[in-house]
């Protein structure tokens, strides 16, 4: 079997490759940066974290299943915990050996059933033949940065540049959108800043991170409610807990709970009822420093923070092998090509809770598939036909997720994991053993 590549040493390509030494797999991953981490270490040229930055998700819901994070480990761990952590589960499995580091990926060309990847490292390019790709290099390193309708004279930067809240002392800064990011972001800039206001088109539900002392996510126990009871439930307890959204002046959601990504934070709220920070309208205008809003307000300002979300981008590879349609590519299950048995988008999913352990599990699969399919197993036969027939067929479990370019990946957490769980068991129940070994500490792949 020839060689895969991973791209991406974050915790989706960690997992990978994980699953792929696992099933056996040669497997060869490239990262930018120094070290794993991807996202989650601040120093990587690809990370957009901010040194406030905690997850959001409490751990026991987060974390792999086969590699609990440890008691002292907080539990909304800081990224420097997540870091940490990341770099322990690369040591535990052995995965830093399967790695070339400062690495950056340039090209992925398909040649025959062939893969010829081209690297960059220390200024020098070579071009290698792999058997497949699998490509985990995260869906959340590039800004969506709208245009604004004019020209502002003051900073003016994304929340994918933003690091210290520092960079706000004594300013008057705007926040535009409020996802997770950008409700850390306004209250961190509520501490620094003179002024603070956000701008926002639609409304958003809030949730607590913890009800009871307890972490909100982890409150559901084993009982599986039905979707519609879920949002009633959880919408609910957002109003018990924290009031709606208009009582703080924020606009009423247009849809309903899990149709968009909640914010996780609570803090924005009570500053908000503190004065602390302002809340706007849409921005209708912007001329030198000030900002018209669509109520016909204006206010001065000397920085806008762009809080406006990311766009997939995986720049080293033509769109059109990645079945590409509207927002997002076509895919199965958001990972399986419909025509490629040997291209594979990692870690291309999002739903709430679905954690690492449930990437894992996408790796699990994956890595299930590539081996059954080389030994002519029926189970892959069977996963490839579905595939095929029912590529770009959305897991959403009935949601109306938003037509949102931020929610074109988003899934139904039980619909995505039991349909991953069925193919998974399927992949299991014909399990084979190579007859041959594989050698995974072989000689590096040569230069095309």
């Amino acid at each position: 079997m020839k060689p895969y590549a991973v791209i991406g040493a974050g915790p989706m390509g960690l997992c990978t490759v994980r699953n792929l030494i696992k099933h056996s797999i040669p497997c060869v991953g490239f990262e930018i940066h120094s070290d794993v981490g991807g996202l989650w270490d601040i120093d990587s040229p690809t990370s957009t974290m901010y040194e406030s930055a905690h997850l959001i998700s409490s751990k026991r819901m987060t974390e792999f299943a086969e590699f609990p994070m440890g008691d002292d480990v907080a539990l909304f761990p800081h990224h420097r915990e997540m870091k940490e952590y990341f770099q322990a589960f690369a040591r535990e499995f052995d995965l830093y050996r399967h790695y070339e580091f400062e690495t950056e990926v340039v090209r992925c060309e398909r040649e025959g059933d062939d893969w010829h990847i081209t690297t960059r490292s220390q200024g020098q390019e070579q071009t290698r033949v792999f058997g497949g790709l699998l490509i985990a290099n995260g869906t959340l390193h590039h800004p969506n940065m709208p245009k604004l309708p004019g020209e502002f004279s003051g900073e003016l930067l994304h929340s994918a540049d933003y690091r210290d809240p520092a960079v706000f002392e004594g300013k008057r800064v705007l926040l535009v959108g409020c996802g997770n990011s950008g409700a850390d972001i306004a209250v961190d800039a509520a501490h620094r800043a003179k002024d603070v206001d956000i701008s926002l088109r639609r409304g958003y539900y809030f949730l607590p991170k913890f009800i009871g002392g307890k972490a909100t996510d982890a409150l559901g126990g084993k009982i599986k409610l039905p979707r519609f009871i879920q949002q009633k439930v959880s919408a609910a307890i957002s109003k018990l807990m924290l009031g709606t959204p208009e009582q703080y002046g924020l606009p009423k959601p247009d849809y309903k709970m899990f149709e968009s990504h909640p914010v996780i934070n609570s803090l924005i709220l009570h500053h908000i009822g503190h004065g602390d920070i302002h809340v706007r309208k849409d921005i209708a205008a912007v001329e030198g420093h000030s900002v018209t809003f669509v109520d016909g307000s204006s206010a001065d300002y000397d920085m806008i923070v762009m809080a406006t979300g990311y766009k997939l981008h995986y720049p080293f590879i033509d769109r059109a092998h990645l079945n590409w349609e509207s927002f997002a590519p076509r895919l199965y299950l958001n990972v399986f090509h419909p025509e490629y048995d040997n291209l594979f988008l990692m870690g291309m999913v999002e739903a709430a809770g679905l954690g690492w352990e449930g990437r894992n599990r996408q790796a699990e699969m994956v890595a299930l598939y590539i081996r059954q399919l080389s030994e002519g197993a029926e189970s892959a036969s069977k996963l490839k036909a579905v595939k095929q027939a029912q590529a770009g067929k959305r897991a959403d479990g009935g949601m109306q997720y938003l037509n949102l370019e931020r929610m074109a990946y988003y899934v139904h957490k039980d619909t995505y994991l039991n349909a991953m769980a069925e193919h998974t068991e399927g992949l299991r129940k014909d399990y084979k053993s190579f007859d041959a070994a594989v050698n995974l500490d072989a000689a590096p792949i040569p230069a095309k």
